[in-house]
């Protein structure tokens, strides 16, 4: 399925370049292998404060939003419950289907995207996900992200039957389509209207092409990786020619993060969005920490990328909600 953005949102030139932090909030799995539905630990969720500190020393309020095995296990939720209360995060929904019930789709691949599913079967699940999380923190969740960025042909009507007014699932520049998940590759990472009557906001990850060439981008990242062997990628890259890069301390340098902010925001882009998943914060959890030295490496970014965006580019903290009020104005 090929999900274009609508019309980007114009905001004034002159506005601070936002920052949002979103967590995609989850059990550990073993992302080399087929999902499974009894891989259901959140014992990294113990070590989620190694993120919060962070974000409580430089003021950011972070987005958390949490699947059906962290919403509904006590070790999954309870942290974040006294986070919340405290004012100092949001929280939103986050829809693994394999792990979210009722159990009744086949367990291939295409159906790890949830918007993949039959639209009863996708309702049903993001249902009872919703009400876990209303029934554990006591509101109704209006912030949502699909499960492997699956946005699908019905997931915008359920959302709106659900109370949902906020969606972070597109991820700009990037096609999933190779086991059925949806083609972001043309869409852009500006916040968008879903709809004519924008009921629902789209916050996109910060997903880019950076480099000089321009519209020619994507076919030419796509010829370049069918030459791997001859490094064409990488020299396309260090020519400043194309390169596909996210907004993420997971599998990204500080470098590419200066990168991707400095291309964005001099097209004029002022929202970002920096994203990754719970698990990280414990070794051996996903494929970017194998040691306790790496999640220090992978911490460290963030003290680096922060101090980048409010020092050198002057940005701010917002979050999802607060910037679809400020949109909301324009």
């Amino acid at each position: 399925m090929i999900l274009n953005s609508k019309q980007a949102i114009p905001l004034n030139p002159d506005v601070a370049p936002q920052l949002i932090v979103v967590i995609d909030t989850e059990e550990e799995f073993d992302w080399n292998k087929p999902v499974d539905r009894n891989s259901t630990s959140v014992v990294a969720m113990q070590y989620i404060n190694r993120v919060q500190d962070i974000f409580d020393e430089y003021g950011i309020t972070p987005c958390y939003v949490i699947d059906y095995p962290v919403a509904s296990q006590q070790q999954g939720y309870q942290h974040l419950v006294d986070i919340y209360n405290d004012k100092r995060c949001e929280i939103g929904a986050h829809l693994h289907p394999w792990v979210t019930p009722p159990a009744t789709e086949e367990m291939i691949a295409e159906n790890s995207y949830p918007g993949n599913l039959e639209q009863s079967l996708e309702y049903e699940k993001l249902n009872n996900l919703t009400q876990v999380i209303h029934d554990n923190f006591g509101f109704q969740p209006t912030t949502y992200k699909a499960g492997r960025y699956g946005f699908g042909a019905n997931t915008e009507a359920i959302l709106k039957q659900l109370g949902y007014d906020i969606d972070l699932s597109y991820c700009p520049s990037f096609n999933h389509g190779a086991d059925g998940g949806p083609d972001y590759s043309a869409a852009h990472a500006e916040p968008f209207w879903i709809d004519q009557d924008k009921k629902l906001l789209e916050i996109p990850v910060t997903g880019s092409f950076v480099g000089s060439a321009g519209a020619a981008s994507k076919g030419l990242f796509d010829f370049s990786q069918g030459y791997k062997k001859f490094k064409l990628p990488g020299i396309l890259s260090k020519l400043g020619v194309v390169d596909r890069l996210v907004l993420t301390p997971e599998g990204y340098t500080h470098d590419e993060h200066v990168k991707i902010t400095q291309f964005l925001y001099n097209k004029g882009v002022r929202t970002f969005t920096w994203s990754f998943h719970s698990p990280t914060v414990m070794p051996g959890t996903t494929p970017y920490v194998d040691t306790e030295q790496d999640v220090k490496k992978f911490l460290d970014s963030f003290h680096q990328y922060f101090e980048f965006f409010f020092t050198t580019m002057g940005g701010v903290a917002t979050t999802p909600t607060l910037l679809k009020n400020k949109l909301e104005l324009i």
